[in-house]
């Protein structure tokens, strides 16, 4: 279990990253998220003890994570958003390194290395460069690194930001295979990777946490407040300033809006399913835009 209490966070200029925030997350994918800015990676950067909250406290498994640090490392694996390797360095020597510092020697070692660049499904590229990597493979190289002695507590923080669709793929089935077994926390704003693998989440915005729960439980929360109307360019205007849109689609060369509504709106509206993109715009206060 870890368990975050009353967590608060001010930069300077007053900007208030996290304001109080709470939350209880229990061994499984759990899936943090919210817009750039909304202080994801505030939040990660402080669980990992990189990062000094001003007020709060954090607890794992009953650890103190802030009163023991380095009893609570030897549990912690951290994929950050932004990370450096050696370019000239192949996968298979970076790791080993990795991995003597964590405690690996001989045989073990190398066993460990192996199936670590095979979970990442790096096998094969074990002998290559790490500068010769693309953006995806060293994603997963660095999944490779956090996996590093069996930590039961994963933080990966926008593990999927700038990967082309199959690389997409490929780090969020691995993510799946190896962060059920683990508290793993999945920060993101790409609603789509939240839906697929979290079995928990939260919507975190502007430092506050808009929503606690299973994505199938607040989808389930709008069944019957939903609703979609098809229109012309010039109609969408005058629908937004009479109904709480959440969502602008394309569809066949029209515009598809999402209605929010307690009341049941009648043609020309019909009902409509909410994905969780629509619960993530009900809460944040963002719809999408018109391009």
């Amino acid at each position: 279990m870890l368990e975050i209490k009353a967590l608060s966070k001010t930069y300077s200029g007053n900007f208030k990253a996290l304001k109080s925030v709470s939350l209880k997350i229990e061994p499984g994918i759990f899936g943090l998220l919210g817009p750039n800015g909304a202080g994801k990676t505030t939040l990660m950067r402080i669980i990992a003890t990189l990062l000094k909250a001003d007020e709060g406290e954090v607890f794992f498994n009953g650890i103190d994570i802030f009163q023991e640090p380095m009893k609570f490392k030897k549990e912690l694996g951290y994929l950050p958003q932004d990370f450096g390797l050696y370019d000239n360095i192949s996968a298979w020597d970076m790791l080993s390194h990795f991995a003597s510092l964590k405690g690996y020697h001989g045989k073990n070692r190398k066993e460990v290395v192996e199936n670590l660049l095979k979970t990442s499904s790096l096998l094969n590229e074990k002998d290559k460069k790490l500068g010769a990597y693309s953006g995806g493979m060293k994603r997963r190289f660095g999944i490779a690194i956090a996996l590093l002695g069996d930590p039961k507590l994963l933080i990966v923080d926008e593990p999927t930001a700038g990967l082309d669709p199959e690389e997409r793929r490929r780090f969020l089935r691995i993510l799946l295979k190896t962060g059920k077994e683990r508290i793993t926390i999945f920060s993101t704003h790409i609603v789509s990777d939240i839906e697929e693998i979290a079995a928990n989440m939260a919507i975190l915005d502007k430092g506050e946490i808009k929503a606690f729960g299973s994505p199938s439980e607040y989808k389930a929360r709008f069944d019957g407040k939903t609703f979609s109307i098809i229109v012309d360019e010039e109609e969408i205007h005058e629908i937004q300033e009479n109904y709480k849109v959440l969502n602008i689609k394309m569809k066949e060369g029209k515009y598809e809006l999402i209605v929010f509504s307690e009341e049941t709106l009648n043609l020309p509206f019909n009902s409509y399913k909410a994905t969780l993109e629509e619960v993530y715009f009900y809460h944040v206060g963002h719809k999408k835009e018109l391009a």
